[in-house]
């Protein structure tokens, strides 16, 4: 399960989901975020915390390689990593940010914008993995 090309995978989709976090979460939303006031942490607070970012990252990017592993199949790469990446934003990003907006006040516009990127983030990471797993 731990080969040379499972490792590759987690290495690449690591890079991939922590760049488009920060790309979406880190940039495009930053003023949204501090709009909210004291319903999300401040920058420096957040760096405290920032250990459980890596971590969750860390699992992410094994989880996307290893279950991407179990139902690869040869053929049209790119269209098997765009569905995959949005199969998983399905499961994960899309239902989450909407149950956020369901249980705290975070205004639509900016779920909206949550959803797309970590979307798009996803569909990255889907052709990222695909490509590696040719």
């Amino acid at each position: 399960m731990f080969d040379k090309k499972f490792l590759i995978a987690f290495v690449a989709l690591f890079v991939v989901c922590m760049t488009g976090g920060f790309l979406v979460h880190g940039l495009w939303l930053t003023a949204d975020y501090k709009a909210l006031g004291p319903l999300m942490r401040t920058e420096e607070d957040a760096m405290g915390y920032f250990q459980y970012m890596l971590i969750a990252h860390a699992l992410i990017a094994g989880a996307l390689a290893w279950i991407y592993r179990q139902g690869r199949r040869d053929g049209d790469w790119v269209g098997q990593g765009l569905r995959f990446g949005f199969a998983i934003a399905c499961v994960s990003s899309i239902p989450f940010f909407l149950i956020y907006h369901a249980v705290a006040p975070y205004p639509m516009d900016i779920v909206i914008k949550q959803i797309v990127g970590d979307t798009a983030t996803l569909l990255a990471a889907g052709l990222t993995v695909a490509f590696l797993g040719k």
